[in-house]
């Protein structure tokens, strides 16, 4: 009876210090869930979240503009993220994939935080652009030591190079990039109103010496008499782009884009108005219905995922550009469907 006693008494001891490991023990993965949802047509502690000013007519707006967000658990324990799992709410993922091995977490926040500022820069130029302002690509900074130091300086736009028209920041990219290490390249630049060419030797691309490197980030500007700030705290990454610029638009053309409807939507944009695809589609949708969304702007990389795991009454609309996701919030306002995925 005292072996017996013993054996019971020992169990429960083994019992009570697994269950207290399992609620207290940290493990390395994180949970990603549904995150809050933001009216950008609105405001934020009483502060508006895009505004717009200068000497351009500005018009009202109704209904709602929503971006999305994913919500991080950083600090899971093992029976956490065992009933996260289970329960289906959540995605229990390894560490690593949100806070990659050698940086810290204020590493990755602060990389979020320029990811979203450069986000918020990209939708502004993408809006204006699609709107009919004119744009030009500068000279954002110079690399020292590198091939364009005391050649180009910042604020030089360029119009070319190599001979092929400039547009965008990726034609700086591509065209350098086909140019092998070592050649001798012409560019074309506007610097303080007057036109020149300057010829710089190629260097090799950091990373990869086949290709070519010209030193510089370029970067695209709008002439605009618009000044637009986009103001949203303690939110990170660049996904929101496609739902900034679509409310830009929303703000500076006549009439009411929404139609008084509630659309959400998420997707990176770039200066040129390109959507590209995010992560955690599947919690953005869940929680733009759950604040009353209806219709949905999912990025066409994204559509096969948004169709698994889109929530019973929202309408998936399929957007590859701006131009697409203005039409598609138009049609929804309009009543009807736009194209989906």
């Amino acid at each position: 009876m005292t072996r017996l006693r013993a054996t019971l008494a020992l169990g429960l001891v083994l019992a009570a210090v697994l269950g207290l490991a399992g609620a207290t023990v940290r493990v390395p993965f994180v949970a990603l869930g549904d995150g809050p949802t933001f009216d950008v047509l609105g405001s934020q502690d009483g502060r508006t979240i895009i505004d717009v000013s200068g000497p351009v007519p500005t018009f009202p707006t109704t209904g709602q503009l929503r971006m999305t967000t994913v919500a991080v658990t950083s600090q899971v324990t093992l029976f956490g993220a065992i009933a996260m799992w289970v329960s289906g709410s959540h995605e229990v993922v390894p560490r690593e994939q949100v806070y990659p091995t050698g940086q810290s977490s204020q590493q990755v926040d602060a990389e979020n935080t320029r990811q979203f500022t450069q986000s918020e820069d990209d939708a502004q130029n993408a809006a204006l652009r699609y709107l009919g302002y004119p744009s030009a690509v500068e000279v954002a900074d110079v690399t020292t030591p590198g091939p364009s130091a005391g050649v180009l300086q910042r604020d030089d736009r360029i119009a070319s190079i190599g001979g092929r028209p400039v547009t965008t920041p990726q034609d700086v990219v591509d065209a350098v990039g086909a140019t092998p290490p070592g050649v001798p390249l012409t560019v074309d630049i506007t610097r303080g109103g007057a036109r020149s060419t300057v010829t710089l030797t190629v260097g090799a691309r950091p990373g990869d010496p086949t290709k070519g490197y010209l030193g510089v980030t370029a970067a695209s500007v709008v002439d605009s008499p618009a000044s637009v700030r986009i103001g949203l705290a303690d939110v990170g990454g660049p996904s929101a782009g496609l739902i900034f610029a679509t409310a830009v638009v929303d703000k500076l053309t006549p009439g009411d884009l929404t139609g008084g409807r509630d659309i959400a939507g998420t997707g990176t944009i770039d200066a040129s108005g390109q959507v590209g695809p995010i992560g955690g589609i599947r919690f953005k949708m869940d929680a733009a219905r759950a604040d009353g969304a209806t219709a949905f702007l999912v990025p066409a990389g994204n559509c096969a995922e948004a169709v698994r795991n889109a929530p019973p009454g929202l309408t998936l609309a399929r957007v590859a550009d701006l131009r697409e996701g203005v039409a598609a919030v138009e049609a929804v306002a309009a009543g009807r469907t736009p194209p989906t995925c």
